[in-house]
């Protein structure tokens, strides 16, 4: 790819883009966590993220720039999952026994018990839950991203729901809703 030369006027609505897509990271940190379901895997998913949005910023023109940044993250999970259909999930040994939850007041169990019931949720139900429910993207907004109809949007999140509901049933957690 030829580079733009210094004197190009679009130079400095590129680095502002730089400079946004960076102010993004904690977003789509968490969001690769929750489609990759381990560390590694999402810092993986993250950095091929930021590699292909900085590779093809300066064709992008778009003005939605975090549902550009989330439709890429998606679409190179849907990717990596075809690559990897048939591999088995494997976890480093030497890594397993550092994975630990924050300090909590709240019953600390209850993360873990989340983060089960949710790796429970296919790949398309998990995306759709975390990006209206902890991310707080409208249905509309999360249809762009995923690039499906509104309606599958709808029936993913209330199935995701559901599942989540029966799983947390008797672990005294309450079930996730959306905020009014």
């Amino acid at each position: 790819m030829e580079r733009v030369p210094s004197w190009h006027p679009f130079v400095d609505d590129l680095k502002k883009t730089e400079i946004k897509i960076l102010g993004l990271l904690p977003l789509l940190r968490r969001y690769a966590r929750s489609l990759s379901q381990n560390e590694a895997d999402a810092e993986d998913l993250l950095q091929d993220c930021l590699e292909a949005a900085f590779a093809s910023q300066d064709g992008w023109r778009g003005s939605n720039l975090k549902s550009w940044l989330m439709t890429i993250m998606t679409n190179k999970n849907r990717n990596r999952h075809r690559r990897n259909r048939n591999a088995p999930p494997t976890v480093d040994i030497d890594t397993a026994n550092e994975i630990t939850a924050p300090p909590s007041e709240r019953d600390p169990l209850e993360r873990d018990i989340l983060e089960s019931a949710v790796d429970l949720l296919s790949e398309d139900s998990r995306a759709v839950l975390m990006l209206i429910v902890v991310e707080g993207y409208s249905y509309a907004e999360v249809s762009e991203m995923l690039q499906i109809p509104i309606g599958t949007v709808m029936s993913r999140l209330s199935r995701a729901r559901k599942k989540m509901t029966e799983t947390l049933q008797g672990h005294n957690i309450v079930p996730l809703r959306r905020q009014s």
